[in-house]
Order: C-alpha cells, then sequence, then structure tokens
C-alpha cells in the first residue's frame, strides 16, 4: 500500500508541487503547543513566537561585530538580516504540519483527519520515525527554493536553500544528512509522513504568512560559512526554548474562534514581539560588559611582576592586533589565576566579548574558582552577570547553592507540548540541561567546552555558547593526547570565531604550546606552522585578525627558590599490613625517617601517593608507626576520591583550613602543630594548600613539579615554620623511586597504567643528575620540561637501559598516536571542512556519549551508594541510622531527597561493579536520569579499623567496604 501512495503522489507531485496556488489561508486548526494549555496552540502562533524571540535575541545576545559579520555573510544589510533570520527562526516548527506530529493530540488531529482537504496514506500518521524537525528539513528545501534562495544545481549542499533547510532541521540538537535533488522534488513520496497535496499547500500558507509578518522578503546571496551557522542555530535552539515556556504562551494564547486573518495574526505579532525582550531578560541571557581598565580595579593588591607586565603590554599589543589567544606560563603560587582574569578583561573589551568561562581540569578546582570568578565580576564586570557552576555534581557545591540557588538538581523539564523534544520550563532557567553556557558568565570542568566539538546532541548550542566568550583554559598541561586533541579542534573553532582564549600552564613543552597555538590560528585562516618556545615564566600573545605570534615575553617570578629534591630508591612494600616489621631499605622505612621531623618537631607534611588502595594502606601504616599523630586532633589525615561526596568535602574544608592561606598575623606566629595528609593525585590542581614537606612516590616531572608547588607555597616566614623547614625558599621535595633488585627503576604492578612507565625511567634518569644541585624555580623549568620530552633523550642513555627506554617510548608514542587519532575520529570536523553539510557536527561514531570524555581521562567511572542495615532490617544512609532511606512517591523524590542521596554517592571503579546487580532501587528514584546507572550497596557491620567502623557487602565474586579510609574492595 506505501509503495502504491508512493506512485502515486510522484505522479501527482509531478505536475502540481511545482505550480504556485493562489492565496490560502492559513488553518488554524493545526497546533504547535497543546499540552498543560488551556486548549491548543496554533502552530502558527508558536512559530511567530519564536520570530519575535529569535529578534529580541538578536538585539541583546549578539555584538555589533557578530550582526555585521552574519549579515555580510549573507550579502544582505544588518537590518534585512534581523528580518530575514527571524522569519527562519519561525520556519523551525513547519515540520509540525505533518499527520504523525498532528496525531499526537487525537483530540486535535480529529478536527483534520477526516477533512477531505488533507488526505494522507494509510498508515502515515503513525510515521512516528518521520520527527517533525526532519519534516521542516524536507520541506523547506522546495519552499525556500521557491522564494528565489540560490540553489546548486545537483550539488544540493550548495543550495543556500538546502544549508537553510538543514540548518533548521537540526533545531532538537541533530542536524539531517544533505538531501538528493530527486528526493526534494518528489518529498511527500520518499516521506508519506508530509502527507499529501493538502499538508504542502498549509506549509505553504503558514510559509507565506510569516514571510510576510516578519518582513523577511530579502533573499540572501549565498550561504552561512560554519562558524555563523551554528550561531544562528543556537539562536533558534534558544529562542525555540524561550517561546515554548507555559509562562510564555498562556498570556499570548489567542481567543476562541480566532481565524488567523491578516489583522489578527498582524495583532499577535504586535504582542509577541512585546513580550519577547522580557523572556530574554528573565532568562538572563544578556551581556556581561568589561569596563573595568585597572588591575586595581579588579583586584585589591597591586600586580606582581608577572602581573605588570601583562598590564603594561598586552593592552597597547591588543589595541595594535585585536583579540586572539594569549599564553600564560609560570609556576604553581605566581598568579596565573588574577592574570587570566585580567587578560580576560582585556581581551573582552577589545573583542566585545558577552562574557567568559573558566574551564578547570576537576570538579574540585571548578568549585575552587568558582568564587574567584565572582568576586572579579563584581569588581570588574557590569551589565549581565549571571554566573554558571557547570560541572555534573554542580549543583551539590556549598559554594553554588549558597549563591542563591535552588537545593537540589536543575528541575526537569516541564510540560508544554506533546512532543517532549521542545519542552522547557521556567524557573533557574540557565540552570536547565544545555543550558549553562548560555549564560554571560561560568566556571567549570573542561569537559563542558569539549563537549561542542563531540558529536553530541546540541553541540552546536554548546560552541555558540563559547563563542562569544573570553575561554580561560586552567592547566592547559593536565591533559593526554584524547583531550589535547579535543581541545585543538575546540581551539580551531574559536579562532574561526575570533574568540579571545587564554591558555594557563605551570608546566607546557614547546611542543605542545605549538600545537595549541596553532590550531587556533588555523581556525582563524593563518595555516602556516608556527614555532612557540615559551618562555617560564611568562606570557605570548597571538591576533585572530593577523595570526602573527609575537615574540614571548620572559618575565621575572617573585617567588624563586630552588628545590631540594632527594631522590630515596626504595624496595616497595606497600602490601604488609599496618604495623608488621619494617624492611630495611624500603618505602615503609623511607616514609618514617623522612616524616621524623615532623613528628619530633611539630609542621606539616604531604604523602603523595599513586593509587587510593596504597593511599589507604600508607594512611594505616603511618596510623600505627605514629600513634601520637594519629590520636591528635587533625594529626593524620587522608584525602582522596574515593569516599561519598559529602565525606570528601568535608575532609577538604578541613585540610583547606589547616594547610590553606595564612589569614591573620596569629597564623603565622608559630609553626603549626604536627600534621601529615596523605593522599593522591587530587591534590595537585584542585587546592591551594602549604606544606613544611612533600613526599611523593615517583611520578611524571609535570606532576612532580606540580605537588612541590605546595611545599611551602605561602609566606610563613621564620616564626611560622619549624626550624628544619627553612629556609623558605628551599623546600624539600622527597621522591620515593621504586627500584628493583639491580636498583634501576621497575614501576610497581599496583599502579598499572596510571603513568607511563618510559616517563618514570625519563623523570627519574633527570631527578638523579640534578638532586646534587636541586631545581631551580623557575629558571630550571621550561628546560626540565622539554628536557623530559625530548627526542634524543636515550642517546645520552647506554646499553640495556638505551635499549629498554627506547621500547618504553615506542610503546608510548604508538599510545599517544592512537589516542589522538581516536580523538580525531570522533571528534566533528573542523569549520572549514564543514563545507556547508552540517549534519558533519552530528555525523556520531558508535559509543560516543557525554561521559566517555570522563571515561577517556581514566576517571572512576562507577557511582555507589552505600546503604545501611539498621539492626530492625532497615536501611539507612548513614551508619547511625538517622537518614531512612528516602523512597519518594509516584512523582519520584523531592529536590531535597535528592540532594541528600547524591550527597551520599561515592565513585568506584567500572570493574568493580561488572557482572553483578546492586540493591534494588526504590520505585520512585526511576523519575530521577541523575540516579540511572547509580548502584545501591546493602552495608553490613564488619568489625573495626582503628577507631572506625566497618560496613561491608558482597558484590558479586568482590567484598567492598567501607570505613574512615573511604571505600576498598578484595
Amino acid at each position: 500500500m506505501r509503495c502504491q501512495w508512493g506512485l502515486l503522489c510522484m505522479a501527482v507531485m509531478m505536475k502540481r508541487e511545482s505550480v504556485s496556488p493562489g492565496h490560502v489561508p492559513v488553518d488554524t486548526r493545526f497546533w504547535g503547543k497543546e499540552h498543560g494549555l488551556p486548549r491548543p496552540y496554533p502552530v502558527l502562533c508558536h512559530l511567530l513566537d519564536t520570530a519575535g524571540v529569535f529578534g529580541a535575541l538578536w538585539d541583546v545576545l549578539l555584538s555589533d561585530q557578530m550582526r555585521e559579520k552574519v549579515a555580510r555573510a549573507l550579502g544582505l544589510t544588518v537590518a534585512e538580516a534581523r528580518r530575514v533570520l527571524a522569519f527562519w527562526a519561525g520556519l523551525h516548527d513547519l515540520g509540525k504540519i505533518t499527520p504523525p506530529f498532528q496525531a499526537q493530540v487525537p483530540e486535535a488531529f480529529a478536527a483534520v483527519r477526516n477533512d477531505p482537504a488533507y488526505v494522507f496514506a494509510p498508515g502515515a500518521e503513525r510515521e512516528r520515525a518521520f520527527r517533525h524537525e526532519m519534516a521542516t528539513h524536507w520541506a523547506l528545501v522546495q519552499l525556500l527554493g521557491e522564494a528565489g534562495y540560490p540553489g546548486g544545481g545537483r550539488v544540493m549542499r550548495s543550495a543556500v536553500s538546502h544549508q537553510v533547510a538543514q540548518l533548521l532541521g537540526g533545531h532538537h540538537g541533530c542536524f539531517g544528512v544533505v538531501l538528493k535533488a530527486k528526493e526534494v522534488a518528489h518529498a511527500s513520496a520518499y516521506q508519506p509522513g508530509l502527507g499529501g497535496d493538502g499538508w504542502a499547500v498549509q506549509r505553504r500558507a503558514h510559509f507565506g504568512e510569516l514571510r510576510r509578518v516578519t518582513g523577511g522578503w530579502a533573499v540572501p546571496e549565498r550561504g552561512l560559512p560554519a562558524e555563523l551557522a551554528v550561531i544562528v542555530a543556537g539562536l533558534v535552539v534558544v529562542a525555540d526554548w524561550l517561546a515554548s515556556q507555559e509562562e510564555a504562551i498562556i498570556p499570548l494564547l489567542p481567543p476562541k474562534g480566532w481565524r488567523a486573518t491578516p489583522e489578527e495574526v498582524d495583532m499577535h505579532w504586535e504582542r509577541t514581539q512585546k513580550a519577547a525582550p522580557g523572556l530574554v531578560a528573565g532568562a538572563q541571557l544578556g551581556r556581561a560588559r568589561f569596563d573595568a581598565e585597572g588591575f586595581e580595579e579588579m583586584f585589591s593588591f597591586a600586580p606582581n611582576a608577572l602581573q605588570a607586565d601583562l598590564v603594561a603590554r598586552l593592552p597597547r599589543m591588543v589595541e595594535e592586533k585585536g583579540p586572539g589567544l594569549l599564553l600564560v606560563t609560570a609556576p604553581t603560587g605566581d598568579g596565573k589565576t588574577e592574570a587570566a582574569l585580567y587578560a580576560a578583561s582585556v581581551l573582552g573589551h577589545a573583542a566585545g566579548a558577552r562574557g567568559l568561562f573558566f574551564a578547570l581540569p576537576t570538579m574540585a578546582t571548578a568549585d575552587a574558582m568558582y568564587p574567584r570568578v565572582s568576586a572579579f565580576t563584581e569588581r570588574a564586570l557590569s551589565g549581565e552577570r549571571a554566573l554558571t557552576l557547570l560541572h555534573s555534581m554542580a549543583w551539590l557545591s556549598p559554594a553554588y547553592a549558597g549563591a542563591g540557588q535552588s537545593a537540589g538538581p536543575p528541575p526537569a523539564a516541564g510540560d508544554v507540548s506533546a512532543d517532549p523534544a521542545t519542552v522547557t520550563e521556567a524557573g533557574v532557567w540557565l540552570r536547565g540541561h544545555r543550558r549553562g553556557l548560555l549564560a554571560p558568565l561560568g566556571a567549570g570542568t573542561i569537559d563542558q567546552a569539549l563537549s561542542a566539538v563531540l558529536p553530541l546532541t546540541h553541540n552546536a548550542l554548546r560552541l555558540f555558547g563559547l563563542s562569544d566568550k573570553v575561554l580561560v583554559v586552567d592547566e592547559a598541561h593536565a591533559y593526554g593526547p584524547w583531550m589535547h586533541q579535543l581541545l585543538s579542534r575546540l581551539l580551531e573553532w574559536l579562532g574561526a570565531f575570533g574568540a579571545p582564549v587564554v591558555l594557563l600552564s605551570a608546566t607546557l613543552s614547546g611542543r605542545t604550546a605549538s600545537s595549541l597555538v596553532d590550531a587556533y590560528r588555523r581556525g582563524a585562516g593563518f595555516l602556516e606552522p608556527s614555532a612557540v618556545e615559551p618562555c617560564y615564566p611568562g606570557w605570548m600573545f597571538t591576533g585572530a585578525a593577523t595570526g602573527e605570534v609575537c615574540v614571548p615575553r620572559e618575565t621575572d617570578s617573585e617567588r624563586r627558590r630552588t628545590l631540594d629534591v632527594r631522590m630515596l630508591p626504595v624496595v616497595w612494600d606497600t602490601a604488609p599490613a599496618a604495623g608488621s616489621p619494617v624492611c630495611a631499605g624500603g618505602r615503609r622505612q623511607a616514609l618514617r625517617e623522612a616524616l621524623e621531623p615532623v613528628v619530633a618537631q611539630s609542621g606539616t607534611a604531604l604523602v603523595c601517593c599513586t593509587t587510593v588502595a596504597e593511599a589507604q594502606q600508607t594512611f594505616r601504616d603511618l596510623r600505627a608507626a605514629f600513634p601520637e599523630l594519629s590520636t591528635g586532633e587533625g594529626g593524620l589525615r587522608l584525602l582522596h576520591s574515593r569516599y561519598p561526596a559529602n565525606t570528601r568535602q568535608h575532609i577538604t574544608s578541613a585540610c583547606e583550613r589547616a594547610y590553606g592561606k595564612p589569614r591573620s598575623p596569629q597564623d603565622v606566629a608559630l609553626p603549626r602543630p604536627a600534621s601529615v595528609l596523605v593522599a593522591t593525585q587530587v591534590v595537585e590542581q584542585s587546592l591551594d594548600l602549604d606544606f613544611d614537606l612533600i613526599v611523593t612516590d615517583l611520578a611524571p616531572l609535570a606532576q612532580l613539579l606540580q605537588r612541590a608547588g605546595r611545599g611551602r607555597r605561602h609566606a610563613r616566614g621564620a616564626s611560622g615554620r619549624p626550624p628544619w623547614a627553612l629556609p623558605e625558599d628551599a623546600p624539600r621535595l622527597v621522591v620515593l623511586e621504586p627500584v628493583g633488585e639491580s636498583g634501576a627503576t621497575q614501576v610497581p604492578r599496583t599502579w598499572g597504567s596510571v603513568y607511563d612507565a618510559g616517563l618514570l625511567q625519563r623523570t627519574a634518569h633527570l631527578l638523579r643528575e640534578r638532586a646534587a644541585s636541586g631545581i631551580a624555580v623557575p629558571g630550571d623549568v621550561q628546560e626540565l620540561i622539554d628536557a623530559v620530552y625530548a627526542e634524543d633523550f636515550v642517546d645520552r642513555l647506554e646499553g640495556a637501559v638505551q635499549r629498554e627506554l627506547a621500547r618504553m617510548d615506542s610503546a608510548r608514542q604508538a599510545d599517544e598516536a592512537a589516542e589522538a587519532h581516536l580523538a580525531d575520529m570522533v571528534a566533528i570536523c573542523a569549520p572549514a571542512d564543514v563545507a556547508g553539510d552540517l549534519q558533519r557536527l552530528s555525523r556520531r561514531e558508535a559509543g560516543v556519549t557525554e561521559e566517555l570524555l570522563t571515561t577517556r581521562l581514566g576517571a572512576d567511572s562507577g557511582r555507589v551508594l552505600c546503604l545501611y542495615e539498621q539492626q530492625d532490617n532497615t536501611l539507612t544512609l548513614d551508619e547511625g541510622g538517622t537518614l531512612p532511606l528516602p523512597t519518594g512517591n509516584q512523582n519520584g523524590l523531592l529536590h531535597a531527597e535528592l540532594r541528600q542521596v547524591m550527597a551520599h554517592m561515592a565513585p568506584v571503579p567500572g570493574a568493580w561493579l561488572r557482572g553483578a546487580e546492586g540493591h534494588p532501587a526504590p520505585p520512585g528514584w526511576g523519575k530521577h536520569p541523575v540516579l540511572r546507572d547509580l548502584v545501591l550497596l546493602r552495608m553490613q557491620p564488619a568489625g573495626q579499623d582503628g577507631a572506625a567502623a566497618v560496613w561491608s557487602c558482597r558484590h558479586g565474586t568482590r567484598t567492598i567496604r567501607i570505613s574512615g579510609v573511604g571505600l576498598e574492595t578484595s
């Protein structure tokens, strides 16, 4: 039957689809919004509403430069471009005039179902896979062609009519494939879901009326380049979302009997245009303004050497060359954050940017940066200053929850229409799903930005959110090949946008710096490579308009120091039970000797371990070795990622109080009491901590330098440190090097693939060479970072050592190439390669999800919730039984309950959870996507570990335990 209908339609369409009919009135029985409204909302009204909101967004969100750039690309004046693009925005839902969409509300569909004017193939109303946005794409190619939009002959992707249709068909986040000319010519034959000729006539009538009202008569001379197409696409999506709110629709509902006469339509258009600016303002979607010029206006202190050099030279450089990319390299604690915010103000002012986004490597660093960005914006910016914290657990952050935010995760989308992909809900609008990057200001994890260059739903919206902001990327050295490749692709897009970028790093090799700078320059249209040689400390700048890379500026450092590096070769004896006899030459003995001054004479020390399991075992061993330390308040602490969220937050806060920046003269009047923090890599970037001594397992050189930056970080003076920790400018770094029987570096099997074995070997060689003289910071840092990655490193070695390191290097290079290739394979293409086909931004390889980012970072990929079984068999969220497990009702959990559940969640390796099911979740939990994949563990008492209770459960072949040292397994 479908085949016969297709043949019949093709014959009819060949005769009739190219014929322009006479004027046909708009049929108001076609609905666009219905659920939650007193009566169906005509689709024409929603098209007009979206066009009106688009116009307001065009006026408010885009800079003068961007409006002119878009108009120039289309070959139109700015005024013409506004009207034409508002017309386009209204067309986004034209595909709702189709049987499958109208049939979603049977009562409304009944009004047209049996109307002989609207015939359709049997079963066409059940073509739910032919979604309305797909219908928009199919229908608009011909309608825009009839309106005079330039065609592309048989090469459809070069036709302006198709480019616009494809753009609007992507308003639900994915762009459709390029259509074929023969498909467009006989669309209903290929897609019965479009309905018969009467449906096409109504789509044409709505098209014409929308064009008349919006004044979108001008015809573009050419299509938009990719970087401008995603900006327009983003504006269309936001306009649709704002216009779809119940609060927006209800005041505009036309009266019963509304017939869509020209007079009635004009009146609706007038009303919706008046309402649109209020919707935009209510969503806090305006522009921040970078008003402050002086450093002292932005901060309450005078600039240091690095910051002063930027103040003296960057404004004039930007004035001459325009905005672009700034790379700042300096040691930890040298004020890179303030330097970046000052530079963002200079670049943002020059570019007319609407805000900034500060991207960081971890949730902890993002949480810590949020109040700093907030304080900066209060002093340095005006205009709309809505600030979001963006990462997967942002709503649990005390800083964010306390900043006028609602308790609990972003509210679910509210019901507006029968099409669930469109619905949105008013409220704290910018905290809704996928909206955070639309705020003018933000701080968050780097994956929030990198998602823009993966083929995920609404990646174009993320690109739009970043297109007119200053992007600050902290710890640019901290990402492996996978993330580096994605960052390079993002920089290509930002270069094409002309968006300012600030990259910060404490340890960045020249090769890595060159690749990032050149990616930005490629996007801006400059293909020849540069040879960047960063100064340390210092900065360099490249302009987006010229592509010129300025000579790097070396600056002074007010924190010059010489690391007292002590390499201790040790046998890796972490397995023996705590308190068992200590073996000479082992790690346990070395730790006791290194920490003896702390225990005997006061002071603080950081012991940084490679794995969580070894950190837990080290904590237990030190507790047994130094009982007087462990029994004192804060004498011995443990911090790692495998705690429940609220417990980790509590420990982190205690560490910041104990080891943070001095707050008063009393804080430095005496040395701090003896205290040791055992931790993992979470302390490298997450926290501003200061210790008198750093003891660390061997790690790649960049990580060791990051850890060393926590040694005597803040000025405490002679009175504030124990005698053994003086002078302050010679902090001690004790490196525990695992060795085998031959005395050569031997990576413990327990480390797995945490670090590359070859990089550890290279680092050990370099540190042994420098141990006698120490490492001058910052003087030696850039040289060492480049040396540890030097291709000729192995040439300095001999015999078996040379051969083994060469083998390791080859393995590392192969792994890095594979990672980079995978990233390049799954990422979207560069803007220059879109070539008129926006579907290249949505083409997805199997397995690409947002979780892929954290998975590729090597982060823990499982989430558990420990349920404590009480004596009466009830389950609680806490050991003491005071927090009953919330079960919710038919609508799920309350926000406060959901927040409480997530506060007790803990990350664990995904391997722990495979092959077994957790405790069944209460039925009401299924309402919450945030609880998806959360594994519930029913814990029972299992003894004591020191003063803390131990609880455990069996999960498959494993026993999982939780105690004062966090989660562990056997």
